[in-house]
């Protein structure tokens, strides 16, 4: 298990991508594959940076594995800020018009769309929300 530490801050997103792309260093993968991680990545964080500790500050642990047979990506995002499962969000209308689709939830929802699973658990007052992903 790789683990980073970074503050929750929008410019830490850059740091957080790299990390998982290292993480993925040796092991093969589409690019498709990729740009779906790095999407998912990108969603999440950026939601835990905009929201977590709102109005105040805090971290984000960020953790990735890579196991099994087929070798799947496991990211796990762990904060301490606000109780929020986003998983609880209906997903949005995709055949409503853009000037009528309401803000928010699409991010969560291409997530949930292009992994191969999501899981929101609250333990110890630590919001840890994983992803999995199989490398092909």
């Amino acid at each position: 298990m790789n683990k980073l530490v970074v503050p929750a801050e929008m410019d830490k997103l850059d740091d957080v991508i790299a990390f998982v792309d290292t993480s993925l260093d040796g092991h093969e993968y589409s690019d498709k594959t990729l740009m779906e991680i790095e999407i998912a990545i990108e969603e999440i964080f950026v939601n835990i940076a905009s929201y977590a500790y709102t109005p105040g500050t805090g971290e984000v642990s960020v953790e990735t594995d890579i196991s099994g047979k087929p070798e799947t990506l496991t990211a796990r995002f762990i904060d301490n800020g606000i109780k929020y499962d986003p998983l609880e969000k209906d997903d949005p209308n995709t055949r409503l018009s853009v000037e009528d689709t309401p803000i928010g939830g699409l991010g969560i929802f291409m997530t949930k769309a292009s992994m191969d699973d999501v899981i929101y658990e609250y333990k110890e007052n630590k919001n840890i929300l994983t992803i999995t992903k199989v490398l092909c």
